[in-house]
């Protein structure tokens, strides 16, 4: 097999297992929120500055999540598009 094409199903392999992994995080903590969101909802103890403040931090967080997602979509593009112009040559 020919090393460029063992690389490029290496990287594939990669880029979908991160994307499972991510997906499978994301939901993880997408029902962390929840459960978050419903504890903030039912406490009323709580004042509304803390409750802005977790919100804040989940809005924090949630944006952070996207911005990796993006960071690492970008460079397995840069790796696909360097392996696609070495298939060229």
């Amino acid at each position: 097999m020919d090393q460029k094409q063992m690389f490029k199903q290496m990287i594939d392999f990669q880029k979908s297992t991160f994307d499972n992994s991510f997906n499978a995080m994301s939901s993880l903590q997408e029902q962390g929120e929840k459960m978050v969101q419903t504890f903030l909802e039912q406490a009323a103890w709580l004042p509304e500055d803390g409750k802005k403040a977790v919100d804040g931090w989940l809005n924090a967080y949630k944006e952070g999540r996207s911005k990796f997602k993006d960071a690492v979509e970008k460079n397995f593009e840069k790796v696909e598009k360097y392996f696609a112009g070495a298939e060229k040559e």
